[in-house]
């Protein structure tokens, strides 16, 4: 065989195999009711994400076109806004109030750019994002020519208010601000605060790529944002969306928004969300499943497998008593190399999640099983 070649054909016999998910490995516990890699884990659902095209779950608020800002956007007392498209872009006008959705949002990721005035402009291109109806912002700023400076009189603005900080609260973590007449980015994840009745559970956070520079690390609100003042916190997790009319004649273009789900969300794997009372049901409920499915199988090697995830979802007897009758079947299986153990890698597979199983004490070392591999 041509040396150069042997290679490329091992990669391409390796592309050309079937791909699987083996079966998982670390058990279920009391704050986790899922296996690590388990396979009845619930997939993702699938989201096109085109180049230079917002996904396909996103909601497109303005598209250049006056028909999507009158669709998506209000004055914030009901009325239409009085801002300017032209050329794809929707441009502020000075005097003219600012521009908030229709659709409240809490929990979300939103996309926009923007650009400020080529011309000079004494605010320096003053405008924001804000949330929840204003009251968490993102600053929006010429900071192109930052200077390091303790004068009182700065004239490229205080650091907490400089382009991609939290407003009042927290600098961007390092300054990509392009100059002004260049359109300039901003992705933004916000998270609100969060209430248990009227105990504040979580501040809410933002995490902002600026240019595509990570500027804010998902960093937690001390409150809302102000002008030289501390806030306390608002009392709600959802709102519109504001683009902020400070008299500068700032451009928007190309946003959208995504609705996410909170961080806490989900109560059943470990994380800030987490519910006992939740895991233990799911585990319940996963255990039949399994159970369902161990008994529609005819394969020697999934039926064990199936049998063991049940087990470890609710240890009883009745399980166990089942793992026990399945175990001969699944060994001449694999010493026979019949069904799926046929199959080298599911063959190997198998063996790690037997090895898997004696590692965490669910299987004893000398259990037969075990000696078959």
């Amino acid at each position: 065989m041509n040396k150069k070649l042997g290679p490329v054909l091992a990669a391409a016999a390796i592309a050309a195999l079937p791909s699987f998910a083996e079966p998982s490995g670390d058990r279920p516990d009391a704050a986790h009711a899922w296996a690590v890699h388990d396979p009845n884990r619930p997939d993702p659902p699938k989201v096109a994400a085109e180049p230079g095209r917002p996904p396909a779950d996103a909601a497109v608020l303005f598209d250049g076109t006056a028909g999507s800002l009158l669709a998506n956007w209000t004055d914030g007392k009901g009325g239409p806004v009085r801002w300017t498209v032209a050329d794809g872009a929707l441009t502020c006008v000075p005097g003219a109030g600012g521009a908030t959705t229709k659709e409240a949002f809490g929990d979300c990721q939103l996309h926009l750019e923007w650009r400020i005035s080529g011309d000079s402009d004494p605010n320096l291109g003053n405008s924001g994002v804000m949330f929840l109806d204003g009251q968490y912002e993102i600053q929006i700023l010429d900071s192109s020519a930052v200077e390091p400076s303790r004068s009182p009189w700065k004239a490229a603005n205080y650091a907490d208010g400089q382009a991609g900080a939290v407003y009042g609260q927290n600098p961007p973590a390092v300054q990509p601000c392009r100059r002004p007449g260049e359109w300039q980015t901003y992705d933004i994840v916000f998270h609100p605060p969060l209430y248990d009745g009227k105990r504040l559970v979580d501040p809410g956070s933002a995490t902002v790529f600026f240019n595509g520079v990570l500027v804010q690390d998902c960093f937690p609100f001390q409150g809302r944002t102000g002008w030289c003042r501390r806030l306390p916190h608002a009392d709600r997790s959802s709102g519109g969306i504001m683009l902020q009319n400070h008299g500068s004649p700032v451009s928007f273009r190309n946003i959208w928004v995504r609705r996410i789900p909170s961080r806490f969300a989900c109560t059943v794997d470990g994380g800030p969300g987490l519910k006992m009372g939740d895991v233990a049901a799911l585990r319940r409920r996963l255990a039949g499943e399994s159970l369902a499915l161990a008994e529609k199988t005819a394969d020697p090697a999934e039926k064990y497998i199936r049998l063991w995830e049940a087990f470890c979802y609710e240890p009883d007897r009745e399980t166990a008593a089942k793992i026990r009758a399945a175990e001969g079947p699944c060994i001449a299986a694999y010493k026979g190399r019949k069904g799926s153990m046929a199959d080298k890698e599911r063959r190997a597979a198998f063996a790690r999640f037997v090895k898997m199983l004696v590692a965490g004490k669910w299987i004893p070392r000398n259990s037969p099983v075990r000696k078959a591999l």
